[in-house]
């Protein structure tokens, strides 16, 4: 169908309504004068001054002095539409209202000169959006017109090569163009009206069963929100019960404290009594004693001076020999007398300090982000062995069994049932059915591997799936490009920097597997779970790195 041309507002208007006669050029400033006629201010102004009489240019009317004049501004607004919509065209076509989020656009009219109203449909052919009072005008000009509900962007249903109208879709390039499209890139090619190939595609099974699949995921993200905000409600509540058993052994720490140290100062003092009592006696005795010496000393002085032979012949022998007295020579008291007693206090107040602090990061280290200081308060260390008799061929092991590597080639070993045949797995020696529990796995460059805990009962023939819903309880890293965890499905983790060493942390009565960066003290991971089997720790190591030929190696520490 022929185009019969863009309506738009420039057409409704004639474009000496909006020129001035004197610089024949769209209004600047319009002024009206008193017989009403319209000029750019600046050109009347320009008149006047030009001129002896002040006239009028167009009914040649002349006024005796010059008349008030004042900007026409109904007039203004529509010059300045005008120079918009002719100095750019599309940009006025595309112009609509904003629509709130979540709504469909609201198109204005592009017809519309003062404030736009909504529009009510958009012609294809003269690609214009109309409201309902200039659809009307429309419709009585143009009957055959194809109009659609308003639309934003209608260029974008015109052929930019021609110029014309997409109304076709061409089969072979799955493309929309337009009538002389098929006379030239197109010719040949099997075309059909756009509104069959809209039909036809609505109906599509794929394009339903996109839809479904759509509809699914969206569902599946909303049932994923919603495990989200209750794991969130639950680790509220775990945290909020932490926080209150925290603050019962800080108290019970805190009482522990202001008990040993009263005790401290009651044991201090009596010592300080009981060292003051003893002492008050040994100076009471002590001046007894002077008093004695004093006495003799009085007699031995008027001895000396008496003139009395006799006398002094009669008591010199009494008088030569000392008064009974102590030797005082090794009596002292004792400053330190209580350093024992408070050595003893604060060692006590130690170990009560290390043993609850111990029970504090030990309940949840997950929670507490895990500190290695708490896990060496445990004394209790005994080397991890790797057991040879479920090693995979692939695997070589130490000689002391702590440390493993690919060895890159097959080993003829015996297929026992305990052993892994296809998946480079082995399993500790040592197994594990109470208590807590704590290793670490030295992986360094490696770049493919797991480490964790599986239960004795996993499969050990055939391929394997890594995963919690068979019994493995793992951390990996993925070709040396992601971490991630034995959920179902597994869970992608980001960790900075590169992990070099990593913890493991079994908790059995609780059923907690946690996992820590032991450079940087952080934790990683936690799964919880139940456990009713042994479990043990696995250890899976893939030839797919540059470091292939280095080791992995263990530490194995057990908390009773």
């Amino acid at each position: 169908m022929q185009c019969m041309g863009m309506a738009s507002p420039t057409s409704m208007l004639a474009e000496e309504q909006v020129h001035c006669s004197i610089c024949l050029d769209v209004f600047t400033n319009p002024v009206s004068i008193p017989c009403g006629h319209n000029f750019c201010m600046a050109c009347i102004g320009s008149y006047w001054k030009s001129s002896a009489l002040f006239m009028c240019p167009m009914c040649k009317k002349t006024f005796f002095k010059q008349p008030d004049i004042s900007i026409n501004t109904v007039l203004r607004e529509i010059a300045e539409k005008f120079k918009e919509i002719k100095t750019n065209p599309v940009a006025n076509l595309q112009k609509t209202t904003q629509p709130d989020p979540g709504q469909s656009p609201v198109v204005s009219c592009d017809v519309c000169t003062g404030p736009q109203r909504q529009a009510v449909k958009s012609c294809l052919v003269c690609l214009t959006s109309y409201c309902e009072e200039h659809l009307k005008t429309h419709t009585s000009r143009f009957t055959k017109h194809k109009l659609i509900e308003p639309v934003q962007n209608l260029e974008d249903r015109m052929c930019k090569k021609h110029e014309r109208l997409l109304e076709l879709f061409c089969k072979k390039d799955q493309t929309i163009v337009c009538v002389l499209c098929t006379e030239m890139d197109h010719r040949a090619h099997y075309t059909v009206p756009v509104e069959r190939e809209w039909t036809e595609k609505k109906v599509n099974a794929l394009f339903r069963k996109t839809e479904a699949e759509v509809q699914q995921m969206i569902q599946e993200r909303l049932n994923k929100v919603d495990d989200i905000k209750h794991s969130l409600e639950l680790n509220k509540s775990s945290a909020q019960k932490e926080i209150e058993d925290s603050m019962q052994v800080f108290s019970d720490l805190i009482r522990a404290v202001q008990k040993a140290q009263a005790e401290l100062v009651l044991d201090i003092e009596e010592k300080q009594r009981k060292t003051e009592s003893w002492a008050n006696g040994q100076i009471q005795e002590l001046e007894q004693e002077i008093d004695l010496l004093k006495l003799r000393n009085t007699e031995l002085e008027y001895l000396s001076h008496t003139e009395d032979h006799i006398h002094f012949l009669q008591n010199f022998p009494s008088l030569m020999s000392h008064p009974h007295t102590k030797d005082w020579s090794e009596t002292c008291v004792y400053a330190d007398a209580c350093v024992g007693t408070t050595r003893r206090t604060v060692l006590k107040l130690e170990e009560t300090l290390t043993e609850e602090s111990s029970q504090v990061c030990l309940s949840h280290p997950g929670l507490f982000g895990f500190s290695l200081t708490c896990l060496l308060y445990v004394p209790y260390e005994v080397d991890i062995t790797f057991d040879p008799d479920t090693a995979n061929p692939w695997l070589q092991l130490s000689e002391d069994g702590r440390q493993m590597r690919h060895l890159g080639a097959w080993q003829d070993l015996a297929d026992t049932p305990e052993r892994f045949d296809t998946v480079v797995i082995t399993l500790s020696r040592e197994g594990l059915s109470s208590g807590r529990h704590y290793w670490e796995v030295q992986v360094g460059e490696k770049d493919d591997w797991y480490i964790g805990v599986a239960r004795a009962s996993v499969n050990r023939k055939g391929r394997i799936s890594v995963s919690t819903a068979q019994g493995y309880w793992a951390l990996a890293m993925k070709k040396g490009q992601e971490y991630r965890v034995s959920s179902s499905p597994p869970l992608l983790l980001s960790i900075e920097p590169k992990l070099k060493r990593v913890g493991v942390y079994v908790d059995y009565e609780e059923g907690q597997v946690s996992f820590y960066d032991v450079q940087n003290k952080s934790h990683i991971y936690t799964f919880m779970d139940s456990f009713k089997e042994k479990l043990f720790p696995f250890f899976y190591l893939y030839c797919y790195s540059r470091f292939s030929n280095s080791c992995i190696s263990v530490k194995y520490s057990a908390f009773r």
